[in-house]
């Protein structure tokens, strides 16, 4: 039995939500310092990934209108299997640059799917 595609956007959104709850008045010292919220924060990132990848893997043309899927995707990978070494600040400047339009862009999917 096929998932429904808006489980794996949900996934996404609530993952998100939970970074930004997790990360909720710190600034990059606080995070880089904060063993406890780096490790919550990436295995956050780890679903948003794989959400992302089975979603391609579904249904390809709702996964294409997602910015940046491959290389969410491919940041999910270095986090889980250490490709690179992924350091605080790299994972900082995406929470503030990157996330909240990830976010928007699932809510807005979820939205137009007919999720409430």
């Amino acid at each position: 039995m096929q998932r429904d595609p808006r489980a794996f956007l949900w996934d996404v959104r609530e993952s998100a939500l939970a970074i930004q709850g997790f990360t909720a008045g710190m600034d990059a010292a606080a995070y880089a310092a904060n063993d406890m919220a780096q490790a919550a924060v990436e295995r956050k990132f780890e679903i948003i990934g794989e959400a992302l990848s089975q979603l391609a893997k579904l249904d390809a043309a709702l996964a294409g209108r997602v910015p940046h899927l491959p290389q969410i995707v491919a940041f999910r990978n270095q986090l889980i299997h250490g490709y690179a070494v992924v350091n605080h600040n790299t994972v900082w400047n995406i929470i503030q640059d990157s996330l909240p339009a990830l976010l928007a862009c699932a809510q807005a999917l979820l939205q137009e799917l007919g999720e409430a």
